[in-house]
């Protein structure tokens, strides 16, 4: 393994395993399907044809259908993370760098999966946790406003049930099931004739299907800044109508001076370098009505 210098990047290898992680903690990337990203964007095409087909008889006219063509430009934004170490990093065998590094992915991993569905569920800045410029027009709680219901603790099967009609109503399919924590814990507490109805949830579990749907549990349904909602339940077609992706690079940068994160401390005064990483993702919702919310009250 060769020094890590600034400006280096991380190799294939450890790229896909920062993603691999990250299904693990977004709700987003677990329950949605994710294509590359160029740094450039993407145009998303969303075709429908509307009305039936004809059956035509014998010299009858051809009568016309409706088609409708709209886009949605997925762009990705960069996302960053950054952390001070002992400048002994830069003097120590190739072995221990490796130690460090595999420290700060694995963090790194877990904020940026984190930063993802703060942003585009919430359309939070994740740093400063104040309302982004593109939360009106690419996030959850900005976008899907007309299918949201009042979240009931004690009603929780039916919270589901009605998020999942009315998305049925539009001639929508749900795929996927976002719940918060508080959900996942009412969801394991009924019961019929003292026996649980969904024990795969119970002491904290987070069953990766409910009902045929792909499902996961995560706080950040519920962070709070900004005009965000608290969103207990997140039903939708996750595997059509929302698509993201990551460009490939993900530029690693070992800071060796100055005050990188504004911090009033200068690296060579305490010995000290900063590890930097960005990585650039992008999301779209395609189809809103494919949605439903449960909010808190």
């Amino acid at each position: 393994m060769t020094t890590l210098k600034s400006g280096s990047l991380f190799p294939t290898e450890t790229v896909l395993d920062i993603f691999s992680k990250v299904k693990g903690h977004s709700s987003l990337a677990k329950l949605s399907s994710q294509t590359p990203i160029p740094f450039t964007g993407t145009e998303q095409f969303i075709f429908n044809l509307e009305g039936n087909a004809q059956i035509v008889g014998e010299g009858e006219q051809k009568k016309e259908g409706k088609a409708t063509v709209t886009s949605k430009i997925i762009k990705p934004v960069k996302i960053i993370y950054q952390a001070r170490v002992t400048d002994e990093f830069m003097k120590a065998s190739d072995e221990k760098q490796l130690k460090y590094l595999e420290s700060f992915i694995e963090g790194y991993a877990k904020k940026i999966a984190e930063a993802f569905d703060i942003a585009a569920i919430h359309g939070l800045e994740p740093k400063s946790m104040t309302d982004a410029t593109f939360k009106a027009t690419n996030s959850f709680d900005g976008l899907v406003t007309s299918n949201v219901l009042t979240y009931d603790t004690s009603k929780v099967e039916d919270n589901i049930d009605d998020a999942v009609a009315a998305v049925s109503a539009n001639g929508g399919t749900v795929t996927g099931l976002a719940l918060s924590p508080a959900a996942g814990t009412a969801l394991s507490k009924v019961k019929v004739n003292g026996i649980a109805q969904y024990p795969e949830f119970r002491f904290g579990q987070n069953p990766d299907g409910f009902y045929g749907m792909t499902s996961d549990i995560n706080k950040t349904l519920v962070t709070k800044g900004g005009t965000s909602k608290i969103d207990h339940i997140i039903a939708g077609d996750f595997a059509n109508a929302f698509k993201w992706g990551y460009a490939e690079n993900i530029p690693m940068e070992i800071i060796e001076y100055g005050d990188p994160d504004q911090t009033g401390r200068d690296l060579k005064a305490y010995n000290e370098i900063c590890l930097r990483a960005e990585a650039y993702i992008g999301w779209g919702i395609l189809d809103t009505d494919a949605f439903a919310r449960v909010e808190e009250a």
